[in-house]
């Protein structure tokens, strides 16, 4: 037990790091560089030696140049800083900053380890140092990084602050600690920022929650694209350092309180003989700077000397976000979106003035200049380095030193802080008493590359560790902000106090003191060896030293054996007295079923001396299985594709430290331990699955399990655990049901597994587990096989029972009747589930397969089993026609034996019939297309996208026979997941424009829908959640007008989105109008009185309807639907007009053949040239592109014109025209 380096994480990417902080330095490299440096990490010794031999260039040395300057010392001209929690860390330099988060990753040796990679870079202006620290409320939330600008900005991600306009020296963060012994100062959260002559410092609390309201606004504005509302100001305090030439580093210690003693010292050293001294000492907030003139100085301001200044905020927010919320929609109601750009003028806060703070004592020393200070994590001592190459312990209390080491230039500091472990002595004892902590100094020197612990104040040296000289030792000095007395009670979590980074292959190495390295008297190695021996006896007199060897995964049986007999001897040797009691039980218990163990794995190992075969009466049981056989048949071939497996589920030998976990000896009786059913099928594989594959002979391992003393019902349950949960491997043995009936035979006649005074006129315990465990599996098929042996089982026995009491009578007893109705249920459900593993089409959705039981069945109610053949329905995208087809053909024939090779719709067919024969009230088909309707309306609100989800809905709800049921669905429907979206259509539903006219239309069809449907009872004994249809049948009657209401909107708004009309329906209704729109359908509304306005009828009375007549004949043959054009041309009463607009119609027809076609022929072109002038020039004006159908058969163009001709008077003008046009068409027609 030593100082250890211990590797948790590792850095990746590390090259396009150092590529991307020294561009200059890259673009520079030579080809032979670019080799050297294939991997990312590589090792750099290319300066070893050089502070040796400082002196000894060779003559070579500038052509060596360009290589030291390759490998030189990049990661020391960085700026560094690491998470407490390491799972963030930051590299900077100059104006560039790179952000490297941590991940899990699997290496190729199989085990998990920490990396960290490269998730932002980027340039940040004026860098001069950072930090990097947690905020919580309770356990880790999320990260904050504190930037420090030489422009006097200390920026903190969210928010941007100018406290001095000078540069930033340092930034370092103070959190909460809980208070070691009562009379400690609860020291408080703290985030102090250096400056050349100043010091400012946050409060910690007021800091937190500005960070957090920032980063909520900021969350809120982005989802909502309105700006951020500004947080509260920050409250700090900002004192001027003054009688320090000087001033590198700074260290905050926090509120500190003198002593009596102390207190009138240095009122008589600063008052002098006449000085007064206040009646309690006052509390001061101390500071330490380290630089020059003094060396060391040591600062105190007085707890309310300064009043807390209020800092101006100002947001961190690249630009405002916009939202484009409103879509054409929104014209409907009449609203207009408003672009609204304001003009930010961004001032200089205003920057107040420093608090003087005079030096009141330091450590002067003209030639030492100090560098760090780094302080331990009891804020009692501190390290400080100087330019000398000294490391100075400084007794933070007293401001002297008490320590230093020489010969640690460019030294780096770290402290480590280590608990005692109490041991169970301790805790009897004194349980109240605090624990003991060890601190201990780290320094880590580059140019040595030595990293050296030492104990403190005046301990040795206690590790050392020779490691690269171009490391960096990190160290947080803080832990995990926003955590105080409340949310810290009984909250660990693991934070690295110190760590070593190495840029040579990236690892990240946590340092590691054991505490007994602190122990110090005369005699410190006996100290150290004593405390060893002392943890040592402890654990050998307990039960962890034989617990530990127990729960060893790769130690022997018999070595096991060996140690626990071995124990249990030297125990019985020693004097009772002198024993413990509880440790002489353990061991024997533990040696019991270390034997138990060895027995049964003998048992089931392969052995080939014969064996007497064990056959037991299995008649009877033939019968039953022949009768479900079909139903297993057809389980048995759905659940034979092809499915992924895992390589670690592969059954294999019960580990010895698996099967002593779960067993456990309890007043002389070997008892199972309580778990999960994995645990207990691992088990029961263990001890019988041999036998129930016919390995292992079944009466000596029944013998062998009953003399360890383990219950007849315990062992029940692990036959049943194991039969249950390994329902593949029972189908897919042949003799598994037989070996079965044997063990339940064998365990049914030990002693006291069945009551002797059970008559069978009364319900057995016994069986009655069997039954339960059967009721509440998933595995239907293991279930029902099961259930057939134990029934079998059970009824030999309650016949030899009659027979020995009454000889001439027949048995009739309660205990068959629950095994009847037991098995009837299970058959049932088995078909059920054979139903519902029917695979599903690629792309589907539905979720996964839905998995039942007795127990699952009877708890959902009387809607069970239909939600579960619903949900399968809606899986397969089975369409309301096809669904009714099904339940149609059920319902007149019954099913006959189909094909080997069934399709998907075939064998749906097949099993949906199965299944409805065996509930033919819960799957009537009212209860169907409800539960179909319910279900596709769930899918469709989930993705509202899809508009075919909701017009199937519709359309299984017009296919409900019974009007109170489809009318309680429908408002169900209305009032759940359509009135929201319904009401919101008006404006915008968050829906494309495809998905808003399905959605329209079907709520026409709902609204408009008429009912017609029956429902009648499912199982007898379902209790559980109220059906859909029960919930329907509930439902109160809506008021007719008010869903007319809402369906005359409905057709408005789908009429509006089909056509693309610029038209707002809610405009057209008054005031009672509005108001009704979107309340409950039950509900008595004012509605509008229904009298047609005045305008609107005179308008409708002057329009033609003649006029619409002809523009519909004209739509009609502009599509190509002559036949439907004549039928509407016989009622247009102006024929003239007609003519003339079919003549245009009939002319851009014959210049599509003519002139556009693209398969024009000599014929055509021939034709052309033969008509006259006048009808060339106005077929060539002709424009064919206005027709949507410009293909048409000649034969219909030719009807046309001769209809046309019919219409027009032969003095009408363009008569002649159409002679010509027709003669036109006719020759062409007659062309081949």
């Amino acid at each position: 037990m030593s100082c250890c380096l211990l590797d948790f994480g590792r850095v990746q990417e590390l090259r396009q790091v150092r590529e991307f902080l020294f561009p200059k330095h890259n673009s520079a490299g030579t080809e032979e560089e670019k080799t050297q440096a294939e991997n990312e990490l590589t090792w750099d010794d290319s300066d070893w030696g050089s502070w040796e031999n400082p002196d000894g260039k060779e003559v070579g040395a500038q052509a060596e140049e360009g290589e030291q300057q390759q490998s030189a010392p990049w990661l020391q001209d960085c700026v560094l800083s690491l998470s407490p929690c390491s799972d963030l860390l930051v590299i900077a330099r100059e104006h560039k900053a790179a952000f490297l988060s941590a991940k899990w990753r699997t290496d190729e040796s199989g085990q998990e380890e920490m990396t960290l990679a490269v998730t932002w870079s980027g340039t940040l202006s004026n860098v001069c140092a950072h930090d990097v620290f947690r905020s919580s409320t309770g356990r880790p939330d999320w990260t904050c990084i504190v930037v420090g600008f030489s422009s006097g900005y200390s920026g903190v991600l969210l928010l941007a602050q100018l406290l001095h306009e000078d540069p930033v020296l340092r930034l370092k963060c103070r959190t909460y600690e809980i208070p070691r012994h009562p009379g400690v100062t609860e020291q408080h959260e703290e985030l102090s920022i250096l400056y050349p002559a100043a010091l400012v410092t946050i409060d910690g609390f007021s800091l937190f929650q500005s960070l957090r309201a920032c980063r909520n606004q900021v969350a809120r504005a982005a989802a909502a694209g309105s700006d951020v509302i500004q947080p509260p100001p920050l409250a700090y305090k900002k004192w001027g350092l003054q009688d320090m030439d000087t001033i590198t580093d700074h260290s905050s210690i926090g509120i500190t309180t003198l002593s009596v003693f102390d207190q009138m010292k240095n009122a008589s050293i600063l008052g002098g003989f006449h000085a007064s001294v206040k009646g309690s000492p006052p509390a001061m907030s101390q500071y330490i700077t380290v630089g020059g003139g003094p060396y060391t100085g040591f600062y105190y301001a007085i707890e309310g000397s300064s009043q807390p200044l209020l800092s101006h905020v100002a947001l961190a927010v690249a630009s405002k976000l916009t939202s484009a919320l409103f879509s054409a929609a929104s014209g409907w109601l009449g609203w207009k979106s408003k672009n609204e750009e304001e003009s930010v003028q961004k001032q200089k806060p205003k920057v107040e003035p420093a608090t003087a703070l005079p030096v009141r004592f330091g450590l002067p020393d003209s030639r030492r200049h100090g560098e760090s200070v780094c302080l331990s994590p009891c804020n009692t001592m501190a390290g400080v380095t100087d330019d000398f190459g000294r490391v100075t312990l400084l007794d933070v209390a007293r401001g002297i030193a008490i320590r230093m080491w020489k010969g640690y230039r460019d030294a780096q500091l770290g402290w480590v802080q280590v608990s005692e472990a109490r041991g169970e002595r301790d805790l009897a004892t004194s349980p109240s008493m605090p624990r003991r902590h060890a601190q201990f100094l780290v320094i880590y020197a580059p140019r040595r590359g030595i990293l050296e612990v030492w104990g403190t104040q005046h301990g040795p040296r206690v590790g050392a560790f020779t490691v690269g000289k171009h490391c960096r030792l990190l160290y947080a000095g803080h832990r995990l902000m926003g955590v105080n007395s409340v949310t810290s009670q009984g909250w660990q979590i693991h934070t690295q106090q110190v760590c070593l980074f190495d840029p040579v292959n990236g690892a990240l190495r946590a340092v590691t003191v054991p505490f007994h390295l602190a122990l110090s008297d005369k005699k410190s190695e006996r100290a150290k060896d004593m405390h060893l021996l002392r943890r040592l006896t402890t654990l050998l007199r307990s039960r962890e030293a034989l617990e530990s060897l127990l729960s060893n995964k790769t130690a022997p049986v018999s070595c096991l054996t060996n140690v626990t007999r071995a124990l249990l001897a030297s125990l019985k040797e020693q004097d009772p007295e002198a024993v413990d009691e509880s440790l002489l039980q353990f061991c024997s218990s533990q040696l019991k079923l270390l034997q138990l163990y060895t027995d049964v794995q003998l048992l089931h190992t392969p052995d080939t001396s014969p064996t007497e075969p064990e056959h037991q009466s299995f008649s009877g049981i033939e019968e039953d299985l022949a009768r479900v056989g079909p139903v297993l048949q057809r389980f048995t071939e759905m659940k034979s594709r092809p499915c992924v497996s895992f390589a670690q589920d592969s059954s294999g030998p019960l580990p010895v430290r698996t099967f002593l976990s779960q067993l456990e000896w309890v007043n002389g009786e070997l008892r199972v331990i309580k778990q999960p059913d994995t645990d207990w099928t691992q088990l029961g594989s263990f001890l019988f699955w041999g036998c129930l594959s016919g390995q292992s002979p079944l009466q000596r391992v029944c013998e062998t399990l009953q003399e360890s003393g383990i219950s007849p019902q315990q062992l029940l349950s692990l036959l049943l655990s194991v039969w249950l949960n390994k329902e593949k491997d029972v189908l897919k043995c042949p003799d598994a049901v037989s070996h079965l009936h044997t063990l339940l035979s064998t365990l049914s006649s030990m002693k006291g597994a069945v009551d002797e005074s059970w008559d069978g006129q009364c319900v057995s315990p016994w069986w009655q587990q069997v039954r339960t465990a059967c009721v509440q599996s998933e595995s239907s098929a293991a279930a029902l096989l099961a259930a057939l042996v134990a029934h079998r089982v059970a009824k030999n026995a309650i016949t030899r029972l009659a027979e020995s009491k009454f000889q001439e009578w027949e048995c009739v007893s309660l205990e068959l009747e629950q095994w009847a109705v037991c098995i009837k249920q299970l058959e049932d459900v088995l078909a059920l589930q054979t139903l519902l593993c029917l695979p599903s089409p690629q792309g589907s959705t539905g979720g996964a397969v839905t998995r039942c039981s007795v127990k699952t069945l009877l708890e959902s109610g009387r809607g069970g089993v239909a939600d579960c053949v619903s949900k399968l329905i809606f899986r397969q995208g089975v369409s309301p026609d096809l669904l009714r087809d099904i339940l149609q053909r059920r319902g007149e024939n019954e099913p006959t034996q189909q094909p080997a090779q069934q399709g998907g719709e075939e064998k749906l067919e097949e099993l949906l019939g199965c299944v409805c024969q065996r509930f033919p009230n819960s799957l009537s088909p009212d209860v169907m297309f409800a539960h179909c309707s319910w279900e596709n309306v769930v899918q469709w609100n989930k993705d509202p996208e899809v508009g075919q989800y909701l017009e199937w809905s519709v359309e299984f709800l017009k296919m409900i026979s019974n009007p109170h049921i489809q009318l309680g669905v429908s408002a169900m429907m209305w009032q759940t997941f359509i009135v929201k979206r319904f009401s919101s259509s008006c404006v915008d539903v968050g829906m494309g424009d495809a998905a808003v006219r399905s959605f329209l239309g079907s709520c026409v069809q709902l609204l408009m829908s008429e009912v017609t449907v029956d429902f009648t009872e499912v199982w007898g004994g379902a209790e559980g959640p109220v059906s859909i249809v029960e919930l329907a049948l509930d439902q109160r009657s809506v008021h007719y007008p008010l869903v007319q209401h809402h369906c005359v909107l409905a057709s408005l708004l789908h009429a509006t989105m089909t056509f693309s009309l610029r038209l707002k329906p809610l405009s057209l209704f008054d005031s009672k109008g509005k108001n009704a729109f979107f309340r409950d359908l039950s509900s008595i509304q004012l509605l509008p009185s229904g009298d047609m306005d005045p305008t609107l009828v005179a308008v409708r009375q002057a329009v033609n309807t003649d006029i619409l007549r002809r523009h519909l004949v004209c739509e009609l043959y502009n599509q190509g639907l002559d036949l439907r054009a004549e039928e509407v041309m016989m009622e247009v009463q102006d024929k003239d007009v007609l003519g003339s607009q079919l003549l245009v119609l009939t002319g851009q027809r014959l210049s599509f053949s003519l002139l556009h076609s693209q398969s024009q022929t000599k014929p055509n072109m021939e034709l052309l040239a033969r008509l006259p002038p006048t009808l060339c020039t106005w077929l060539k004006a002709m424009d064919p592109s206005e027709l949507r159908c410009p293909s048409v058969p000649l034969s219909q163009s030719s009807q046309l014109i001769n209809k046309v001709i019919e219409m027009l008077p032969e003095n009408h003008a363009q008569y002649s025209l159409a002679l010509h046009l027709l003669e036109a068409v006719d020759s062409l027609h007659e062309e081949p």
